[in-house]
């Protein structure tokens, strides 16, 4: 019999985790509420407190000022390929590691392992000459395929701890059924790992959506930048910075991962939770 936890032990760990969500919280509420003001109020109310009137004109300006729809587009490209790609190579990559029994599969799940292992600032000059040479420098390929290298070690594992728990004997009575391989991957894994695919793409999404070093080195030309990149635009010369229009564009840059995740939370949670029975 499980026993119940003491009123005040509760009461610490409510106090806690109250604590733990305004600190997390708070810097966004307070870019979002930063970016409805005018230019006095930034300068002269305090920094938590709500606008007097919702001023939109910074979102206007940043507009104006920097080339935020490309950069949006650029961002969603990278992010749509870079997922898409990790999700079909990932996900069938774990399925033969984890159901299909054959000698080298430990051996080289450990070769994938260490791929977690490889700093990314390591091979940063190498890639730069090798794109360089290759002509994929501005291209949306420059930032996909390390961001892709990088992030399959993970995402196998990920896939592969959640496939274990899948029964087998599920397959198994498949395959006596006279399903193939592949059609018991495709309509008895794929479906039962969905909350794991929405748990991987939206972990991996925040990642690729704010990635700064592969951009910041591999894109210089100005109609190749992805958001983390264009909010550079908004720091002028010695470093003068226009805050309004500059808080805007972190909210608008910001907002597709909050919405995410919003709509999303929910199969990321279930995921989690069904990944820790195993992992």
């Amino acid at each position: 019999m499980k026993k119940s936890i003491s009123l005040p032990v509760r009461m610490v760990l409510y106090a806690l985790l109250i604590l733990f969500a305004i600190v997390q919280v708070y810097p966004i509420i307070w870019v979002i509420i930063s970016s409805l003001k005018d230019s006095q109020e930034l300068l002269y109310s305090a920094s938590y407190a709500l606008p007097k009137r919702l001023y939109f004109g910074n979102y206007v300006h940043a507009l104006k000022m920097s080339s935020i729809p490309k950069a949006f587009l650029n961002s969603t490209i990278v992010a749509v390929l870079t997922l898409g790609l990790e999700a079909v190579l990932a996900c069938p990559f774990a399925f033969a590691l984890s159901k299909l029994q054959f000698k080298a599969g430990p051996k080289l799940f450990s070769i994938v392992l260490m791929g977690m292992m490889i700093p990314t600032f390591v091979c940063l000059i190498p890639m730069f000459r090798m794109y360089n040479a290759m002509g994929l420098r501005n291209t949306y390929f420059s930032l996909v395929l390390p961001q892709l290298g990088f992030g399959l070690p993970m995402s196998v594992y990920m896939y592969k701890s959640f496939m274990e728990y899948v029964p087998n004997s599920l397959l198994e009575a498949a395959d006596i059924d006279g399903a193939t391989t592949w059609q018991s991957f495709t309509r008895i894994v794929v479906p039962m790992v969905k909350n794991a695919t929405v748990t991987i793409i939206t972990y991996k999404f925040i990642y690729v959506w704010n990635e700064f070093t592969y951009a910041n080195t591999f894109m210089t030309e100005r109609t190749m930048k992805t958001l983390p990149i264009m909010l550079k635009d908004f720091a002028g010369e010695y470093g003068m910075i226009e805050w309004g229009p500059t808080y805007a564009a972190i909210t608008m840059a910001i907002l597709p991962t909050l919405i995410i995740y919003f709509f999303l939370s929910k199969n990321i949670i279930e995921g989690m939770a069904l990944g820790a029975v195993k992992m």
